[in-house]
């Protein structure tokens, strides 16, 4: 959720200068098979405050992550429209880890097959289970070390993150699944005192402002804060802030950032404090007439925005309004995120986490996993399975950064930012799709295969 603050100089030289901060697009840890690995290259150390890594830190990252892994199998590494995950037999996969004491997650499991987007939730009573599709094919490593498709770049599903979806789902429906960067009502109070005191404004000031902002508060709801799911949130929010502040630019044409759209008409935002923060964007979930089919719909995640209020000490409020220029670049990210998400893998795994995270709400919400009978899926979606998850520093404090604007009388401070997933909401929106039982035929499980199959 982004903010800004809006004030007059009283000086001969005004300016606009945009305040924001790096936030970590993951940690580096060692947990789950991987070394120092990180989702977009940030370090973060055991108190919680991040930085970037050097170019060394960062090379030498990359070379571990390469060197550690596997050899995609074969069969794996052809693309499939639908590569199909069954979670009965990924169960027993991950019995089987257990009861051999293996040290090493394979990459296989790790990245569940190559699993690109969950579509397909898939529920057959007579073999005890429910199956998850969607395209897969076989991965290499990017230069952040994620493992994207070999032909598509877009990144594959994690094992780590599945299992955070279903063993938090109860609390995506009574509490939400959110992160959220804020300065504090204290940092907010000293930013305004400073910048009453300054009879000049120029690119020196800045780096003063930033310390007087102090360093910004991170808020995660839902989900474990030191989780690859987590960090994948605080990422995304990061991509989506460096992109709106003109940190980076968009790597697809349409998609200026939010500081060029405001020079560009010479004119202040309408509003002294825009925020944006990104939400899940589905169509209808569809089902089969009999239920056991189900096709998770839409391109996912859009961006929204709304005015806040600075009161006098330091707290903020929603308005409920819009500024026009920070609506229209919400919507234009919304627009060309399909193709963002193509040629950014955090924006793509934050797409994956809202695809999980439906997928984990219908389950739960339409009872599938006592339609498929059996024992259920215990190592899977219990919190506390002795299948456990990896543990990583969980971020808590990033330090502001600024880029510089010139434009009328005015500054603009950002500092905040934010992810949503209602995921419940979505899967109680559902429509009948009779054609989905071709899908569920073709699914099958058959006995004696892989965990996974095309």
């Amino acid at each position: 959720m982004s903010q800004s603050l809006i004030r007059p100089f009283r000086s001969a030289k005004w300016v606009l200068a945009i305040l924001t901060f790096f936030l970590p697009a993951a940690a580096w840890a060692q947990a789950w098979n991987y070394s120092q690995r990180s989702v977009g290259g940030i370090l973060v150390d055991p108190s919680g405050a991040v930085r970037l890594p050097t170019v060394a830190e960062r090379q030498e990252m990359l070379a571990a992550v390469r060197a550690e892994a596997n050899q995609v199998p074969a069969e794996l590494g052809q693309r499939a429209e639908l590569r199909k995950v069954s979670l009965r037999a990924l169960e027993a996969a991950l019995a089987d880890l257990l009861a051999g004491n293996r040290e090493r997650l394979p990459d296989e499991l790790l990245y569940l097959a190559g699993l690109q987007r969950v579509q397909y939730v898939l529920v057959y009573p007579e073999q005890n289970d429910i199956v998850l599709a969607g395209p897969g094919e076989g991965w290499r490593f990017d230069d952040n070390g994620n493992a994207v498709g070999v032909t598509t770049g877009l990144p594959a599903i994690r094992l780590d993150d599945l299992l955070v979806a279903f063993r938090t789902v109860e609390a995506a429906r009574t509490e939400g699944i959110s992160v959220s960067i804020d300065p504090t009502a204290d940092g907010r109070q000293r930013f305004e005192t400073f910048m009453k005191r300054q009879r000049t404004f120029d690119p020196s000031v800045l780096p003063v402002a930033a310390r007087a902002l102090g360093p910004q508060q991170v808020t995660l709801t839902g989900v474990p804060a030191d989780s690859h799911f987590a960090r994948i949130l605080f990422a995304a929010d990061f991509r989506m802030k460096q992109l709106a502040m003109k940190l980076d630019k968009a790597p697809v044409a349409g998609l200026p950032s939010y500081l060029d759209m405001l020079k560009s008409r010479n004119q202040l935002p309408g509003s002294a404090t825009p925020r944006w923060w990104m939400a899940c964007h589905y169509e209808p979930v569809a089902h089969s007439d009999d239920r056991l089919a189900w096709q998770i719909r839409g391109q996912g995640v859009k961006a929204l925005t709304e005015d806040e209020v600075v009161a006098d000490d330091g707290t903020v409020q929603g308005t409920g309004r819009a500024d026009p220029t920070a609506k229209q670049w919400a919507d234009l990210l919304t627009k060309h995120y399909p193709d963002l998400a193509a040629k950014d893998s955090t924006m793509a795994q934050l797409r994956n986490l809202m695809d999980l995270c439906v997928a984990s709400a219908l389950i739960k919400r339409e009872n599938l996993v006592s339609r498929a009978g059996g024992a259920g899926f215990p190592l899977l979606t219990q919190p506390d399975s002795k299948f456990a998850l990896g543990q990583l520093p969980a971020p808590k404090t990033v330090e502001p950064q600024c880029s510089f604007l010139k434009i009328g009388r005015h500054y603009v401070i950002t500092a905040s930012g934010g992810v949503q997933i209602e995921s419940w909401e979505v899967a109680s929106n559902q429509i009948v799709v009779p054609q989905l039982k071709t899908v569920h035929s073709q699914g099958t499980p058959k006995s004696g295969t892989t965990w996974w199959w095309n």
